[in-house]
């Protein structure tokens, strides 16, 4: 199925009421969310899965969709009115947002902000589209030496190069692996890691897992280190861009989309990078008259490239993990839990075995963009209320819905013991700096890359040399060991210069 044909499909499904109505609720949840600092998206989808216990999965994606689209949205908010960014992503947005809003132009900081993400998201849906079969042509040919070094590069990329510290990172997937050993082996039927429980031979549901890690381990470390305080809120004041605003937004929004996107799809990408190349760019493209404003009263094409970059590298990020299978942030690592939660795979066979879902979902989610634009100017009053919310009862109420929904998977009690143990290792991880992200990918693909490993070998009959003498894993491996030790060489002889 071409684009075009499968853009039509899902448009036929998307605009069906019931699924126009899961999407409405997951913008409003999501940018309600992305409001409030502390809590992204990854938090309320997993706080979400065990929905999809009761829904069907095309309702269950657009609303996951939604929220994550939404978050992205809504980020921005808390940058430019409280400079206090609730994503990484939007830490470069708060640079020139937060002046802007101390000098009574919050409302063309945020419209400037709301329009570059629906431009970005529009862009990065479009890629998603006409790029995602393309790779899925690609992804065919691969054998399962080629996945399980895609795998292994997944592995470096998310938990060695994007934290702050390799080992913390090696730290946290190896823990992830081994909560993925648990459980009865699928080919030899032994049990592994399961210290005679019953209840753990059928392994730890990664549902339970991603609630642990992303809601009780948050609500936990904030309760730890919260101290009580007033939350000065910038007055918005008009919302309209001038005509100036537009002239000087626009190409900030092209460039920011553009750059963005590639560093979405690309599984060490992230947003961090190209936020801060785009402020950087639209910092030395800006007019001299303009550059003034950069640092001092903020700039509003500081503010547009940014966000626009952001944004778009957000879709990108689910094109290797519909495509691939592969999850390069925790959002899409909790995402491809639920796909596994339905018995769904992602990956090369997703778009013909689950046409309709995949078309369903990119449909929807240029329909949620219009939504979002739809929801965040005029409603921005409401999401500047949101801020107000005290913090205890907040994190309190998420404790609430995590043990609730945990506990309506399997009416399990050993479920809500391993929920509260996880969230306390959690806790420790925030507090010492170690990343959750790659337990929650380690748990996910750990199976997997053992899965093809197994396959590989057995294959080549043994031949653990079939990794390296097979091109496309050769090449693969090549890349993984650039990524691990690249940064390191590139510090050290940066350090003898």
């Amino acid at each position: 199925m071409d684009s075009l044909s499968g853009l039509a499909l899902g448009f036929g499904n998307a605009l069906s009421l019931a699924n126009l109505a899961w999407a409405l609720l997951g913008c409003f949840l999501g940018t309600a969310i992305g409001v409030l600092p502390g809590i992204g998206p990854a938090l309320t989808i997993a706080l979400l899965l065990p929905i999809t216990f009761q829904v069907s999965a095309t309702g269950a994606f657009i609303l996951f969709c939604g929220v994550f689209y939404g978050a992205m949205y809504g980020g921005s908010t808390t940058s430019i009115l409280l400079n206090t960014p609730g994503e990484s992503g939007s830490i470069i947005t708060a640079l020139e947002g937060a002046k802007m809003a101390r000098n009574g132009r919050a409302g063309p900081a945020l419209a400037t902000a709301a329009i570059g993400s629906f431009v970005a998201g529009m862009v990065g849906t479009l890629g998603i589209a006409f790029l995602g079969p393309v790779i899925v042509e690609w992804a065919l040919v691969l054998g399962p030496a080629e996945y399980f070094s895609l795998m292994v590069l997944c592995f470096v990329t998310v938990s060695a190069v994007l934290g702050s510290s390799a080992l913390r990172g090696m730290t946290s997937l190896f823990f992830g692996l081994m909560l993925g050993l648990v459980g009865i082996d699928l080919q030899t039927g032994q049990p592994r890691l399961t210290f005679g429980v019953p209840e753990l031979l059928d392994g730890v549901n990664v549902v339970l897992v991603a609630v642990a890690l992303f809601a009780v381990g948050e609500a936990l470390h904030m309760a730890w280190h919260h101290h009580a305080g007033k939350i000065e809120v910038l007055p918005v004041g008009r919302l309209m861009l001038s005509r100036q605003d537009w002239k000087r937004s626009f190409w900030p929004w092209v460039r920011g989309a553009g750059l963005g996107f590639p560093f979405g799809v690309l599984p060490a990408g992230g947003t961090e990078m190209p936020t801060m190349l785009s402020y950087y760019a639209e910092r030395k493209l800006a007019k001299p008259e303009h550059q003034k404003e950069f640092g001092t009263t903020g700039a509003i094409e500081g503010v547009a490239g940014p966000e626009a970059a952001n944004n778009a590298a957000a879709a990108g990020i689910l094109v290797p993990m519909l495509t691939l299978g592969l999850p390069t942030s925790a959002t899409a690592a909790i995402m491809l839990s639920a796909f596994q939660s339905y018995g769904i795979n992602p990956g090369p066979l997703l778009f013909t075995q689950q046409a309709d879902l995949v078309w369903t979902l990119i449909a929807s989610l240029f329909i949620a963009n219009v939504m979002l634009v739809v929801l965040n100017l005029p409603l921005v009053g409401l999401w500047v209320r949101i801020l107000k919310i005290p913090v205890p009862q907040l994190y309190g109420g998420i404790l609430v819905f995590a043990t609730i929904g945990t506990y309506g998977i399997s009416n399990s009690v050993m479920d809500l013991v391993i929920l509260y143990a996880l969230g306390v290792v959690a806790m420790f991880m925030r507090r010492f700096d170690f990343p959750v992200a790659p337990v929650v990918i380690g748990m996910i693909l750990g199976p997997m890359a053992e899965q093809a490993l197994r396959q590989a070998l057995t294959i080549s009959q043994g031949d653990w040399t079939t990794f390296v003498t097979r091109p496309g894993s050769a090449m693969i491996l090549a890349l993984a060991a650039l990524a691990l030790a690249g940064p390191r060489i590139w510090a050290a002889a940066a350090r003898r210069r």
